[in-house]
């Protein structure tokens, strides 16, 4: 046996759990698109992207917000274009296939966070907080 076939060995055995804990993240990832609220989020989703009228909707909120913005930057942002960007908000969200789709992304999150708190909870580790603070009080 040689000293790098030692070596070899040796990485390998290192990279194990660094390739299992990819492995495991795959594998969740996987079934994750099998839970409820991922195939709903993805079906919300695909009828916001496939009807046009939506999609000029949103188009035409983006605009107005993005010049929203731009004079709120400059300072030349009123209370009635706050008010006309507000308006053209309600009206978006009161379309049932976005009002579905923010429901259904909402509890996507909600079952990622989940997740997530499963996954730090062994860590000892609060990714949501701050994670590199080891002097803070």
């Amino acid at each position: 046996m040689s000293i790098e076939s030692t070596e070899a060995e040796g990485d390998e055995e290192a990279d194990h759990p660094a390739a299992r804990a990819t492995e495991l993240a795959t594998e969740l990832g996987e079934v994750i698109t099998e839970l409820p609220a991922y195939r709903e989020f993805m079906e919300s989703k695909a009828a916001v992207e496939s009807d046009e009228e939506i999609q000029q909707q949103v188009r035409e909120f983006e605009q107005l917000r993005e010049e929203f913005m731009l004079a709120r930057q400059t300072g030349d942002a009123t209370n009635e274009d706050l008010r006309e960007l507000q308006t053209a908000q309600q009206e978006l969200n009161e379309i049932p296939e976005m009002a579905e789709f923010q429901a259904a992304q909402n509890r996507l999150e909600l079952s990622l966070q989940e997740l997530n708190e499963s996954i730090s909870a062994p860590l000892e580790v609060d990714f949501g907080g701050k994670a590199g603070g080891c002097c803070e009080d």
